[in-house]
């Protein structure tokens, strides 16, 4: 059960056609007669499989016949094209929340079966042979001892030479699942030792290299600059967090190195490079308008995975154009875990230190230190007005109203002008999927959190699966400062020009009045 997303991932199939069968039961809500307060319940939600739309308003109990504790089953036969399936239920704020107390009344499931509808599978599934045979179980405690001290005697001289050689960190050996590790002189190979015309680019922490390892796979090799601040406790918890989520618009880690004092991590390969290459005119990759909604579409799905589906609810902090990966089909992925907070609950979710780039933090994360996954929204907010308009959210050598991009979106929203944001080398483009996305960036880059959505909100509102919520005015932090003023009473006209992106970013984020907007919302 949840209380807003259930996702079920099914990764590695066998391509064609299979028979999803989908089994409920109402578990929450007791049956009528007689009518009390905590049986008036509804659980509605929808159910999507690939992406498509199956059950609109979905009820358990009234597919029951109105019954609680009573089965329900639904049959369907779905495509597999890419070995993926993707199984969504998902509250759309219909059904009840809190009745009989708060609690988990959005989406529910109670078993998923998948099998090939029309084909026989070349993967066996079934169970090992259970037929015994004395001799070959006398044979095998024998082998398994023989094994077993052979095993003893390596795990001892292996851990005397790692006691002598490597001194591997106390808090590395504490993950559980910790991913593969390669040796320095593994990655050193395949990368050519590190050579200069190998780099891909250079990350926060460091530069980023192209490798291809012994087994033929091409990697990417993050490489820690020793003047970075990230310390061997950070670098774990980097990898920590990137080993235990798994998304198809995530960045696959394949494993580290900790040897010497050059922390490394080694990711897949992704041969498009970044997104700001792309839609910033650094590359000679053009994406078209179909291309870039799908890889805003995909960046919110795995935001929303990560605040909402992983086992763990990551916050990432630095979401950017540089940040998101392509793949050969165009497939946006989100990278750099660097930044990474795991959010607890418990604990308090004010910041020691502000880690993010200029133009993309939430006036309340930039001023206060204040963290939640409404940050992520808000630079998901820039990060997609970024994609329409192809250029940086800043930009001081375009005209004077056109520098900060926010501020240019809304002027041409308010004058219902809004498709004159998307980029002049986009000839043709869907205008109900511009002014969708448009609308979302206005909703999740809000000054207040309670105004932004969540990311499988804001995903449901792209999708065109409910309607985007309309923003009527300005956020705080774009009127409470003009421009002309500063410029006429504080700098001369060169001054101005020359220092207003510096003055504008600052004088946005320290607002009176957007602090007492702050406060009033209760963050």
């Amino acid at each position: 059960m949840s209380a807003s997303s259930l996702r079920y991932y099914g990764i590695g199939l066998e391509n064609g056609n299979y028979t999803v069968k989908l089994q409920f039961a109402e578990t929450a809500y007791t049956n009528p007669p007689p009518p009390k307060w905590d049986s008036t319940g509804r659980r509605i939600f929808d159910i999507y499989i690939q992406g498509d739309l199956k059950e609109k308003d979905f009820n358990i109990r009234k597919e029951a016949g109105g019954s609680s504790f009573m089965a329900v089953v639904k049959n369907y036969t779905v495509p597999v094209t890419n070995n993926f399936l993707e199984i969504h239920f998902f509250w759309a704020g219909k059904g009840t929340c809190c009745v009989p107390q708060q609690g988990y009344y959005g989406p529910a499931i109670s078993a998923i079966s998948v099998s090939p509808a029309d084909f026989v599978s070349t993967v066996s599934n079934n169970e090992p042979s259970t037929s015994k045979s004395k001799t070959g179980l006398i044979v095998g405690i024998v082998v398994a001892v023989v094994i077993s001290g052979l095993l003893v005697v390596l795990a001892v001289l292996v851990w005397r030479y790692k006691i002598k050689k490597r001194k591997i960190d106390e808090e590395l050996l504490g993950i559980v699942d910790r991913p593969d590790m390669f040796s320095y002189a593994e990655l050193k190979s395949a990368t050519e030792t590190f050579s200069a015309s190998n780099i891909l680019g250079e990350g926060g922490y460091g530069p980023v290299y192209k490798g291809i390892l012994s087994d033929g796979r091409v990697v990417a090799v993050k490489q820690l600059a020793a003047t970075s601040h990230q310390g061997k406790r950070q670098f774990v918890t980097e990898i920590a967090t990137i080993s235990a989520v798994q998304h198809k618009n995530l960045v696959k880690l394949y494993g580290c190195c900790i040897e010497g004092n050059t922390p490394l991590l080694v990711y897949e390969y992704l041969e498009n490079r970044s997104l700001d290459q792309a839609i910033f005119g650094k590359s000679s990759l053009f994406l078209d308008w179909p291309a870039r909604f799908e890889i805003c579409i995909g960046v919110a799905r795995g935001l929303a995975y990560l605040h909402e589906e992983s086992e763990v609810k990551i916050i990432h902090r630095d979401i950017k154009a540089s940040n998101i990966l392509l793949d050969g089909d165009l497939n946006p992925k989100i990278s750099d875990f660097g930044l990474a907070k795991l959010s607890d609950d418990k604990k308090s979710h004010m910041s020691t230190r502000v880690a993010g780039t200029i133009g993309y933090l939430a006036p309340e994360y930039a001023m206060r230190g204040h963290l939640t996954e409404k940050t992520d929204v808000f630079a998901f907010g820039v990060l997609a007005l970024e994609v329409v308009a192809g250029r940086s959210n800043a930009d001081s050598t375009l005209e004077p109203d056109q520098v900060y991009l926010l501020d240019w979106a809304w002027s041409l929203y308010e004058k219902k002008h809004a498709l004159e944001l998307v980029d002049p080398r986009i000839t043709s483009f869907n205008e109900d999927q511009v002014i969708r996305l448009i609308g979302v960036s206005l909703l999740c880059t809000q000054a207040s959190l309670g105004q932004r959505p969540s990311m499988s909100r804001a995903v449901m509102m792209l999708a065109g699966d409910i309607e985007v919520t309309e923003v009527t005015s300005r956020p705080s932090y774009l009127t409470d400062w003009q421009f002309k003023d500063l410029a006429s009473n504080n700098f001369s006209t060169s001054e101005f020009s020359a220092n207003k992106e510096a003055i504008g970013t600052a004088i946005s984020y320290s607002s009176d009045a957007l602090l007492d907007s702050i406060i009033q919302d209760g963050t």
